[in-house]
């Protein structure tokens, strides 16, 4: 271990991913060295995840870890979401820990560290403030380049209140970034040689609410892509049902930087367990958005979420889901079973639905979009695609990446025989498909 160094592990989403590079630039600017292992850094933060109980347990069990090979001069420090979920359970469950900080302003790890580099343990913060709104650090790059590709945070929090999700108290309520902090962490990625820039958000299609700016996405996008002709690919996650806008559409039907990729959680299909959700329920408004934009997108992707289990989804609701999901033939498809999260209106609801059963509709679930990806898939054999690299293996001459078809982390890739460097576009031409996966051969 040597003095003055850290090490964070993320956990979670890759918006945990831009607040661990975050707390990384304000450690180095306290003259902090990053140290490659846990074991090397005398400062180890864990920047968890606290959504939903697999992720709690993966955050409990590295903190668990790290402590039981804790060195004497070691400080072990808890950060993100679970640490604003549980500041106080935390606290009291792993006494070895140092000190957490939580969401919401992320320059408390400043004098944190200063206090424990001092070995001021009256002035750690235990437990840190609670902050009614998220706060960002001024000058900090909200973003997080792996390889050719990068996230970009252009807001965070959340206004909505689903009743399955405990985000809002977690992070708080919706705060867009400024327009122009956000185009300079672009210019930023350019200048960097970034070839794929991925906007997150809770929803990114709220850009601009909190500050009461109408259809602000579109307008900051019409003034962002002329301002980066080097980085050919931005793509959107996270939008919203009901927020996706003729101007949006418009442009990702004119632009070719703007990704023809729709991530769009709908989270079910059946009005009556959207409305117990609080979640919009207009399924025709859907429909006709995706029949639009696929009019005017002939290449548009279109991804979502579902969660099935909901305490009131029938098996009548079930099936409604199931024929919505085989009608809308979505490219890309993820799903979950529900699972009760304290601080959340529905968490009073009684969970009804056997685990089993739940499981189970997932898998018929998965099944069917299996099927309906596979077909997809096969209409691309013997279509040319670009591709951003992200892995090689030069002996064998096989590129492993993804096309704009595909998110980072959540979707398909393509395997190809060639040769390229990470971080390059090259051109292949699909040869097969599985069902989720391309094979090819570069041009």
């Amino acid at each position: 271990m040597k003095k003055n160094t850290f090490h964070i592990i993320s956990l979670g989403c890759a918006k945990n991913l831009v607040d661990s590079n975050v707390l990384a630039q304000l450690l180095e600017e306290q003259d902090l060295i990053y140290a490659r292992s846990a074991r090397q850094a005398e400062f180890v933060l864990v920047n968890t995840c606290g959504f939903i109980h697999d992720a709690r347990e993966e955050s409990l069990t590295t903190i668990k870890e790290l402590l039981k090979s804790k060195k004497p001069e070691q400080k072990i420090i808890a950060t993100g979401c679970l640490a604003e979920r549980w500041r106080e359970k935390l606290i009291k469950t792993h006494p070895g820990l140092n000190g957490l900080i939580g969401t919401r302003s992320l320059e408390d790890i400043v004098p944190l560290v200063q206090s424990l580099r001092d070995k001021d343990q009256k002035s750690k913060l235990y437990p840190y403030p609670l902050y009614p709104i998220l706060h960002y650090p001024q000058g900090a790059s909200y973003t997080a380049i792996q390889g050719g590709s990068s996230y970009l945070k252009i807001a965070d929090g959340c206004h909505r209140a689903c009743a399955f999700c405990a985000i809002p108290g977690i992070k708080g309520s919706l705060v867009s970034r400024d327009v122009d902090d956000v185009i300079e962490d672009a210019l930023f990625l350019q200048s960097e040689g970034v070839k794929e820039i991925n906007m997150i958000a809770q929803d990114v299609t709220a850009y601009g609410h909190d500050r009461g700016e109408n259809d602000r996405l579109a307008k900051l996008l019409a003034k962002l892509l002329p301002q980066i002709p080097e980085v050919p690919w931005l793509r959107l996650l996270y939008t919203y049902p009901g927020m996706v806008s003729e101007a949006l559409i418009d442009l990702m039907a004119s632009e070719n930087q703007l990704l023809p990729y729709l991530d769009i959680p709908l989270q079910h299909a059946d009005p009556q367990v959207l409305k117990a959700m609080r979640r919009p329920s207009d399924i025709d408004w859907v429909r006709q958005t995706i029949k639009k934009m696929r009019a005017k997108i002939p290449n548009l992707v279109v991804r979502s979420t579902f969660i099935v289990g909901f305490p009131n989804e029938s098996e009548d609701h079930f099936r409604n889901l199931l024929d919505f999901i085989e009608e809308m033939r979505f490219d890309h498809l993820g799903v979950f079973t529900y699972s009760p999260e304290e601080e959340t209106s529905a968490y009073l609801m009684e969970d009804a639905i056997p685990e089993e059963e739940k499981k189970e509709r997932m898998n018929q679930v998965m099944e069917l979009q299996s099927s309906i990806s596979t077909h997809k898939n096969q209409a691309l054999i013997g279509r040319s695609l670009d591709m951003l690299v992200e892995g090689i293996d030069e002996e064998q001459n096989i590129l492993v990446g993804r096309s704009y078809r595909d998110a980072p982390e959540i979707d398909g890739l393509i395997v190809a025989q060639g040769s390229a460097q990470v971080g390059e576009m090259t051109r292949i031409r699909v040869e097969s498909s599985g069902p989720y996966d391309l094979f090819g051969k570069q041009l």
